[in-house]
């Protein structure tokens, strides 16, 4: 099998149904389950729980049954464009919105808070990385900056972990840098230190994401796969976690099989990895299903051949059947084509106590559903480290009368416990609070 090198297989890991269910956070929520719980842009509303699971799926369809370009159309992204006057997401009862930052953005993507409560923003399209420091009694930053620039710049991180940082670490398609850095800095004071300069980049899928491990002994490194479901030799380290020391030195493949593993995010309580992936296209409306997920050390999820368990892609009929029962089911799958990207675990003090240790997640939006998919924030409720499958919708209204205005990107929870949401749709941050009214 000449691929082998894009997968890190976990010994005696199979489907994943071992994780203990607690439900006491989804005890008080309706989980529309079964046909029910897939979805479309127009359907969401904030407070709406869904659980997909594996036996839900549809079988495949073919995917010349719905031309490409008529399903981007219907998807609404023909009639995308400006936000309209006074057009606003819209949160569950008790919780308000507002515009964190509302101009000087060009496609703010990837977003991280310094240990000082410091946001670092991601401008890719600017190419620079921004930093917006407080929050006014009106809602908006105190100071702003830019740190530094960067072309594409995506992932950003703090090392060492912890409550003084030396270094600021930002990402593009190919290269990682890392930036000297003390708590407090709005600019950076020198050049970048260039730790990686071969990331596998071209085709597809351009965003890096980057993390450390809770001990800081390992840098994580997500790279999107550069097709939508090839097996050719193009994908060597794709749709891969990889592994690298602090400094760069490569270690191995974390994990692999995640077709495009946008967002990384370390689960505070546990230390586990977990990542926000988009799975792949030309389907069906209802296929295959994204995903937000721990990530096995070793684990393997299927991509290209596989998805979601032991279902084959039919474009790889026959392959590597040896591969079947080794793919883990990740722990929550989404709405198919919803593009499941940045992350982050609410530990903050602003929102209900319910809400400590959840997950919110940011879905971009897809052309590859025929009445449009995504385009919200996503609640996952987590109780002792865990998931139970069920995801909720938080906040939604991206859209207005079919027409596309906002596709969010990356999650961070500010200083003072609000929520803080990337737009590189509307080129905005939006700002959620707690309110209880």
């Amino acid at each position: 099998m000449r691929h082998y090198g894009w997968i890190a297989l976990a010994g005696g890991i199979g489907i994943a149904g071992a994780l203990l269910l607690h439900a006491a956070k989804t005890d008080g929520l309706n989980v529309m389950t079964g046909a029910q719980a897939f979805s479309n842009t127009a359907s969401l509303s904030p407070g709406l729980a869904r659980k997909i699971t594996a036996q839900d799926l549809p079988r495949p369809q073919p995917p010349a049954m719905f031309p490409r370009l008529s399903m981007y159309l219907s998807a609404g992204f023909g009639r995308s464009g400006g936000r309209p006057e006074n057009a606003m997401p819209k949160a569950p009862a008790g919780f308000m919105v507002d515009t964190y930052v509302a101009s000087g953005l060009t496609s703010p993507r990837q977003m991280r808070r310094a240990p000082n409560g410091d946001i670092f923003v991601a401008d890719t399209g600017g190419g620079t990385v921004q930093v917006f420091r407080g929050v006014t009694a009106s809602g908006k930053p105190q100071q702003a900056s830019v740190f530094a620039s960067l072309p594409s710049a995506f992932g950003i991180n703090f090392y060492p972990p912890g409550q003084n940082p030396q270094w600021v670490y930002v990402t593009n398609s190919s290269t990682l840098v890392r930036y000297a850095y003390k708590n407090g800095d709005l600019k950076a004071s020198g050049e970048p230190e260039k730790l990686i300069t071969d990331i596998p980049a071209g085709g597809g899928h351009s965003t890096r994401d980057i993390v450390f491990s809770k001990d800081g002994k390992s840098l994580f490194l997500a790279v999107g796969s550069a097709s939508n479901n090839s097996d050719s030799d193009a994908e060597f380290h794709r749709a891969n976690i990889l592994e690298f020391t602090p400094d760069g030195k490569f270690v191995g493949i974390y994990a692999s099989g995640i077709r495009n593993p946008v967002g990384l995010a370390v689960n505070p309580e546990t230390g586990e990895l977990w990542t926000s992936v988009n799975e792949r296209d030309n389907l069906g409306d209802n296929l295959v299903p994204d995903y937000v997920t721990h990530v096995a050390r070793g684990g393997f999820y299927g991509w290209p051949w596989f998805y979601i368990g032991g279902n084959q892609d039919p474009a790889h009929a026959g392959k590597h059947p040896e591969l079947r029962d080794k793919v883990i089911v990740p722990d929550v799958l989404i709405q198919a084509h919803s593009a499941s990207l940045g992350m982050a675990f609410y530990d903050g003090k602003m929102f209900p106590a319910e809400y400590s240790g959840d997950a919110f997640v940011a879905e971009h939006g897809s052309w590859n559903h025929s009445q449009g998919a995504g385009r919200e924030v996503i609640r996952i409720p987590i109780d002792k480290g865990r998931a139970t499958g069920v995801y909720q919708d938080f906040l939604t209204g991206f859209s207005t009368d079919g027409r596309a205005w906002g596709r969010p990107v990356g999650v961070a929870v500010a200083a003072d416990g609000s929520l803080l949401v990337t737009d590189d749709g509307a080129r905005v941050i939006w700002r959620v609070s707690y309110t209880g009214k």
